[in-house]
């Protein structure tokens, strides 16, 4: 049987000819390409934090998109679904004691299904950079009415968090087991600088509210912090991409 292989998001059909419409991205059946295996079967591995597929006779040393280790990967047949029966890869015990799954909550399955970390996620990346750029203005050019439009964004913004913070915490105990491998660690790091800085920054204002101000001696590092949340925020949601879409050659 054919293997049939989306240009668009790299779903595998099966079949003597490729689906009407793709079931992950609905491309039509013109964007799809037929997939030729040449020689011996290759085995494959899967990562089994972010999905990332390894070919070869072993597994990697180290998955290289979330940096898992070998005893994270299981073998896979050519659509991605685990290998009935197969042997895991041997690795080294460690001290670590066996966790037993639980099924999630109603309330995480609905999370991971409407991905609301995704969605939510949009409101740091998208209007911080625009509330900086404003702060900017309202210092240097003196338009003192961008300085306003900036730290109503950023008390948007801070309201927003609670609810990327929860989800994001859902989907990586959830959709990545909880890894503490170094990409999450950095973007842990990452999202609890920006919503430090994101609360000292409106709190500061609130408190004082000519901080921006161009005759302001606190306007530099006022401006400062907001410069690190910034690359805070383009740091997470550089990492955030890179396992979402890491994947993909």
């Amino acid at each position: 049987m054919k293997k049939w292989k989306c240009t668009v998001c790299g779903y595998i059909h099966e079949g003597d000819a490729p689906p009407q419409e793709c079931p992950l991205c609905k491309a039509k059946a013109d964007k799809f390409e037929e997939v030729v295996e040449e020689g011996a079967a290759v085995r494959r591995w899967k990562c089994i934090i972010c999905g990332y597929i390894h070919e070869g006779d072993a597994p990697p040393d180290e998955c290289p998109i979330c940096k898992a280790g070998p005893d994270k990967f299981v073998e896979v047949d050519a659509e991605g679904n685990e290998i009935e029966g197969a042997k895991r890869p041997k690795v080294a015990p460690t001290a670590t004691k066996p966790v037993k799954e639980q099924k999630p909550s109603l309330l995480v399955r609905a999370v991971l299904k409407l991905h609301l970390h995704p969605i939510s996620v949009h409101m740091p990346n998208g209007i911080l950079p625009v509330a900086v750029i404003f702060l900017a203005i309202a210092m240097f050019l003196g338009l003192q009415v961008f300085e306003v439009a900036a730290f109503y964004n950023m008390v948007f913004v801070l309201l927003t968090m609670p609810m990327v913070l929860a989800t994001g915490y859902m989907e990586w105990k959830n959709r990545y087991k909880g890894a503490k491998t170094i990409i999450f660690l950095m973007k842990i790091f990452a999202s609890t600088t920006v919503t430090l800085s994101l609360t000292g920054l409106v709190i500061w204002r609130f408190l004082m509210p000519d901080v921006a101000s161009p005759d302001s001696p606190y306007r530099l590092i006022y401006f400062g912090i907001a410069a690190i949340m910034l690359g805070a925020t383009g740091i997470a949601g550089h990492l955030g991409g890179k396992l979402v879409f890491g994947t993909r050659k």
